[in-house]
């Protein structure tokens, strides 16, 4: 990684910050921020939906490795039936990931190179176990208490309790990525405590571009 700097202006290509942190941490909520003051957001797992759509290579992939029971009678992917299966067995979600990252990762690239913006900015839970993360300048950590988690996934998911739990807990630790991330957003708090954060880290790594600028590269 490195840290965009005075001659950003003459990069061929946007600054680019990897937005990432376990599940219903808030991501979004940092994403939105981020948008707000002048990047350009990319959404891996938007992207991904795109990819699986039906009868496209990646679509295919998935129903020959996971078989029929993961495809509606529409012929798209029911990524509830999907998610059940990997939530509940490491080495079935470790085959999806081998599955899903190369493909998503080139699917970001070929969007990052076609954006004029500043700043892009890419939400994505495995940004850092995908192999994404060397790709971009910075690569910030959301963070929360993990009763929040549990908490978010019921509510915004309708999941049961055990369900969000088992969620959690097939993600691995935030502690664990600490050494390789160059900032940590607390959102734990407040918004405005979360605000102040990414305002905070965006100055650092994006001096002299005003809040909701998006100066062409």
């Amino acid at each position: 990684m490195t840290t965009a700097g005075a001659d950003q202006g003459k990069r061929e290509r946007p600054v680019l910050i990897g937005v990432t942190g376990n599940i219903a941490c808030g991501k979004s909520t940092v994403m939105g921020m981020l948008g707000e003051l002048g990047a350009e957001l990319i959404d891996a797992d938007a992207v991904y939906h795109e990819l699986i759509a039906p009868h496209r290579p990646l679509w295919h992939a998935l129903q020959a490795r996971f078989g029929d029971a993961i495809v509606s009678s529409d012929g798209t992917i029911d990524r509830r039936a999907l998610g059940a299966i990997v939530f509940a067995d490491p080495a079935a979600l470790a085959k999806l990931d081998r599955i899903t990252h190369p493909a998503v990762i080139t699917a970001i690239r070929d969007r990052v190179a076609g954006i004029q913006g500043r700043v892009v900015a890419v939400d994505a839970v495995k940004l850092i176990e995908s192999g994404m993360a060397p790709l971009c300048d910075a690569v910030w950590l959301v963070t929360c208490d993990r009763a929040q988690q549990i908490s978010r996934l019921v509510e915004r998911n309708g999941l049961s309790r055990a369900d969000a739990e088992r969620r959690v807990a097939a993600q691995p630790p935030t502690d664990g990525k600490l050494s390789v991330v160059d900032v940590v957003i607390d959102n734990s708090g407040s918004m405005k405590r979360t605000r102040d954060q990414v305002v905070a880290a965006w100055n650092n790594l994006v001096p002299g571009t005003p809040p909701g600028a998006k100066a062409d590269a």
